[in-house]
């Protein structure tokens, strides 16, 4: 229980970005787990996915909120997901299987490039614009495999894909970001299930894990993150979300940058 307290920290801040700018908190979460992990002694083989994974987990239960307050609000659109689940439920099971044989240098690389293209996009504000409509089941079922695939790999919701790509199929802003809530429940359980699996394969884990999944960092992330994202969610009407957005920015900017330097 020694590390209990830094995870209710790192649950508060990734549960207070989220309320802010209604975004996962997965790409706070994995490296500074990451860092966690690594003062705990844990083994270097496999600290990275140790991160991923617990992310993943803590997922499923933010999800779980943020989508009731938006199927509330009649936001989520049910036609839309049923046509894109299927892919993202194979492709976040594959994206586990593939993170799995990832040496946890190459996995943290990949983080890293992808938190540094995300941090881009959220500082210079570069938006999709609705070009197309939806396309067929079977198209949108192989665009969720790769949302699906990319997100469990880096331990994300997939808020970051998903989003753009509806608004660019012409969904409304408001909601691409109540569908993608929806989205991020089955990668969040298909990923957590993989790292499971994958991990029991591993063997060598820490003491009392489940998996990839470390108990004791899942639980302090998710009682803190859970109480933390109402009040982000307070404080965003306060404070301009462009400044929000720029600072944010930055933070992911430096963290994807230690990822890579790692």
């Amino acid at each position: 229980m020694e590390y209990f307290i830094p995870y209710l920290l790192l649950g508060s801040f990734a549960g207070l970005v989220a309320g802010l700018l209604g975004v996962g908190g997965g790409l706070i979460i994995v490296p500074v787990l990451v860092w966690l992990f690594s003062q705990q002694g844990m083994n270097n083989e496999i600290i990275v996915h140790l991160a991923v994974g617990t992310s993943l987990s803590t997922i499923i239960i933010t999800s779980i909120s943020s989508l009731y307050a938006h199927h509330r609000h009649g936001a989520v659109q049910w036609k839309v997901f049923s046509m894109i689940a299927p892919g993202i439920i194979a492709g976040a099971l594959i994206g586990a299987w593939i993170a799995r044989y990832m040496p946890t240098k190459v996995l943290g690389s990949f983080f890293g490039v992808f938190e540094i293209i995300v941090a881009i996009q959220m500082g210079f504000a570069i938006k999709p614009h609705a070009v197309r409509t939806l396309p067929g089941k079977w198209v949108m079922s192989l665009v969720g495999s790769v949302i699906g695939c990319v997100s469990a790999i880096v331990g994300i919701g997939g808020g970051t894909m998903t989003v753009p790509y509806l608004v660019w199929c012409n969904v409304h802003m408001r909601q691409a970001v109540a569908t993608s809530a929806a989205v991020g429940l089955p990668i969040a359980i298909a990923g957590t299930a993989g790292f499971i699996w994958t991990g029991w394969q591993q063997g060598n884990l820490p003491e009392g894990n489940l998996g990839f999944i470390v108990p004791e960092a899942f639980i302090g992330i998710v009682l803190a993150s859970v109480l933390f994202a109402p009040l982000g969610a307070k404080i965003t009407h306060q404070v301009p979300p462009l400044l929000l957005k720029r600072v944010f920015s930055v933070l992911l900017l430096f963290l994807g940058i230690r990822m890579l330097m790692a």
